[in-house]
């Protein structure tokens, strides 16, 4: 996969090494190798057998680094699946300009919409996770990457629109984004914010893990209903909206929520990220499905 964004570091085995031998010279010497991963913000490689080192491809991924490092060790005890555990955090070196981390490895398979093989399941396990996020009462939480007002997202939403005119139902499109739009406002609790296909490790076709934490904060509790969309088939969306009791009002955002990502998503990465690219098409057709049965 080539360079997704034209002010990306330059990220290699090579680099990798370097950087560790410098700076954690006790895991000098142990094997890199990378992870091949749809992932558009952080590169990630793993160290030896039990290690992973995430590096930030670009300058907004920085302050994630950090913030994982402050918050992931006072999330885990809270949460009924692992999460990433920070083991090290690396400053800028060998050339490379930014914060780093080492993480603790997390056996798992990454889920692949149109290939669950225990959906209902999962969706219930989904449904648990999201739950226990919501229940985090920790001080002093950060906002949300994309937990604010969905009309934010208004403007980028329209654009990318624009861009895919003649490639998908525009029409469709536009009417479901805007009765997300019209939907009432929901009560800011604590969401991961990212529940990507690429952030859920599954084994046995069960969640064994969430990672990424750095969109994660207080914000609109339907940024945590996309997975309904993007990994979701219909039958195991019911089983999922029911177990997190979603009213029509919260259930419409997140479905907007998912389909403004998507938009957005398909005509950056159609060229570069073909991961990102597939599940984006996956989710526009899926969520233009629910709302036209809607």
């Amino acid at each position: 996969m080539g360079k997704m964004h034209a002010d990306e570091a330059l990220i290699d085995d090579e680099l990798v090494l370097r950087l560790v031998a410098e700076q954690f010279p006790q895991w000098a010497g142990l094997a890199v190798e990378e992870i091949p991963s749809s992932g558009t913000v952080n590169a990630m490689y793993r160290l030896g057998a039990s290690l992973t080192v995430r590096l930030p491809r670009i300058a907004g991924g920085v302050a994630d680094i950090e913030k994982e490092f402050a918050w992931l060790p006072r999330l885990a005890p809270l949460l009924p699946v692992r999460i990433p555990s920070p083991v090290g955090l690396g400053q800028p070196g060998e050339g490379y300009p930014w914060a780093w981390s080492v993480q603790e490895w997390i056996e798992g398979s990454i889920a692949v919409a149109g290939s669950v093989r225990e959906p209902v399941g999962l969706a219930e396990d989904l449904a648990g996770f999201v739950r226990a996020v919501r229940a985090i009462g920790l001080p002093g939480a950060p906002t949300a990457y994309r937990g604010g007002a969905l009309g934010s997202q208004d403007a980028e939403t329209r654009a990318a629109l624009g861009l895919l005119e003649g490639a998908i139902d525009t029409g469709a499109a536009l009417a479901a984004w805007e009765s997300a739009l019209g939907a009432e406002a929901g009560v800011p609790v604590w969401v991961h914010g990212d529940l990507m296909p690429s952030n859920l490790l599954l084994d046995g076709g069960r969640l064994a893990a969430v990672i990424d934490f750095a969109t994660a904060g207080v914000g609109d509790p339907a940024c945590d209903l996309i997975p309904a969309w993007n990994l979701l088939p219909a039958e195991a969306r019911s089983v999922f909206r029911a177990a997190l009791e979603v009213d029509d009002d919260a259930w419409n955002r997140g479905r907007g929520r998912a389909l403004s990502m998507a938009l957005i998503q398909l005509p950056y990465y159609r060229d570069t990220n073909p991961g990102i690219a597939a599940n984006a098409q996956y989710v526009i057709d899926e969520v233009l499905a629910d709302f036209r049965a809607a």
